[in-house]
């Protein structure tokens, strides 16, 4: 069915809308919300006919630059470096060994050669960023595992995607030089690394240099830079998803001028990304399709979740010191998600026999993995003791309308159990002359400080501040034991 350019725009704005309602209900039924939305997408299937990989892989990997982006600008630098080496070896020995034993599962139940099945294992064997941000963003699952499961989905897309596109080139011509593959791999991950690095440097020193006539320009300078990092990453035949986490790891973790208005641009974008993304993968698949590798999918994906995951995650981790309950919900979070889809793309492209088949398994794989690890990840976190004794309450933040006109930034401080304000009076705390504390988020209440107003452990404390005038209320707020946005 051709459809007009008006009827296209009402088609987006109705898959948006029906995107953020099922966001909406998510919580309430207990799924992630990249289920429902590729549900919707399933739905809409049935009236709009789409079968545009070009496109499909675009909007891919766009949207994975932008979610990695946003995940790795919120992901707290202090939590990742205590287990980056965990995540490390999960991210690299531990997807190779899912590849493998993914491979052997899939050459007997899907019927595909030796080198078919492990360029399908190759696929399927990564966890995948947007899922992990998305249904752990919102849980009480505490930091070390949250961090692991997050450091390690940000950084095995490398892995992944070298493994893949060798696979595909050793079918393609017949032969494999595993001397030059080795050195693509490592020049890919390293030069993927120096330049994540030194691009998020050079994106900080852009935005708290630049000035900018509107403030509202910020977010879209950081987020062109996350793209930037990508392109100019892959253009030189490194690789731009981990390039664009450690660009994100690292300003994130700086102070940057906007940074609030930077986060809260960035979480809108990757939310529309995600609805945009998971929809369109919803719309690409056909339905009949599924059902036809019901019986086999369901295999696989067992097999996948409760063998290949979990020998995966006891090898590579056998070295680090982790219980063994931390091990088994490790493996339990093994999500799939765009990655695998967007990677099964590639087959596609490079016309090998059996990829729409691949392709199909691969979809059935990943919105089984969604829907069961994603659904019971909370459960199987409070049945294994993993969850914070009490409930976090998610930080709130206030939009400062006249922001970028005065110079006055609007920044949160966390008050922790260590932190020397606490039960202090905020007349008493010593601010800065110009410096305002204009709310305290207090558990989930709001409370509007007066001079007399005591500050309590785990207070959210958001403060008026002058530019120039940040690094004297850090002094106060921030003995080298809080760190504050």
């Amino acid at each position: 069915m051709d459809f007009s350019t008006d009827q296209i725009i009402l088609l987006s704005s109705v898959m948006l809308i029906a995107g953020v309602t099922a966001a909406k209900f998510s919580s309430r039924l207990g799924l992630p919300s990249l289920v429902l939305f590729v549900i919707v997408g399933l739905l809409l299937n049935q009236f709009i006919f789409f079968e545009n990989t070009k496109i499909t892989q675009i909007v891919g990997i766009i949207a994975l630059i932008i979610i990695l982006f946003d995940g790795g600008m919120q992901t707290n630098w202090k939590h990742i470096r205590p287990v980056i080496g965990v995540s490390l070896s999960l991210a690299t020995a531990g997807v190779l060994i899912t590849a493998f034993l993914v491979a052997v599962f899939a050459k007997f139940i899907l019927d595909l050669t030796w080198l078919e099945s492990f360029l399908f294992g190759a696929i399927a064997g990564s966890t995948d960023a947007a899922a992990i941000f998305s249904v752990l963003g919102n849980k009480n699952i505490k930091e070390k595992m949250t961090s692991i499961l997050e450091a390690e989905s940000g950084t095995n897309d490398p892995m992944a995607v070298f493994l893949t596109l060798s696979f595909i080139e050793i079918i393609e011509i017949g032969r494999v030089d595993f001397w030059s593959l080795s050195l693509t791999f490592l020049w890919e991950m390293a030069f993927g690394l120096i330049a994540g690095l030194v691009l998020g440097a050079l994106t900080v020193k852009v935005i708290n240099k630049i000035q900018l006539a509107e403030a509202g320009l910020y977010p879209v300078l950081a987020l062109a830079f996350a793209i930037f990092t990508y392109g100019f990453t892959v253009l030189l035949h490194g690789s731009g998803l981990l390039a664009v986490y450690v660009m994100a790891l690292y300003v994130g973790n700086k102070e940057i001028r906007y940074h609030f208005s930077i986060t809260r641009f960035n979480n809108g974008i990757a939310w529309l990304m995600q609805i945009l993304m998971f929809v369109l993968l919803g719309l690409y698949v056909f339905p009949k399709d599924l059902w036809a590798i019901l019986g086999k999918g369901i295999i696989l994906s067992l097999l996948l979740m409760l063998v290949a995951r979990p020998a995966a995650v006891f090898i590579s981790t056998m070295f680090f010191k982790l219980t063994n309950k931390e091990r088994v919900f490790i493996a339990w979070g093994g999500l799939k998600g765009a990655v695998p889809i967007v990677l099964a793309t590639y087959p596609l492209f490079a016309d090998l026999p059996k990829a729409g088949y691949m392709f199909d398994a691969v979809f059935f794989v990943v919105l089984s993995s969604a829907l069961i690890q994603g659904a019971t990840m909370n459960p199987l976190a409070k049945r294994l003791g993993l969850l914070h004794d009490h409930e976090r309450a998610a930080p709130q933040s206030i939009e400062l309308l006249a922001e970028g006109r005065n110079n006055v930034e609007m920044m949160e401080f966390d008050v922790g159990a260590d932190s020397d304000i606490a039960g202090k009076e905020i007349s008493s705390m010593g601010l800065p002359s110009d410096v305002l504390i204009a709310a305290i988020i207090r558990g989930k209440d709001f409370v509007i400080p007066q001079g007399n107003t005591k500050i309590e452990q785990g207070d959210v404390l958001c403060a008026l501040v002058p530019a120039d005038q940040e690094e004297e209320l850090k002094q106060v707020l921030l003995p080298d034991k809080i760190k504050g946005r």
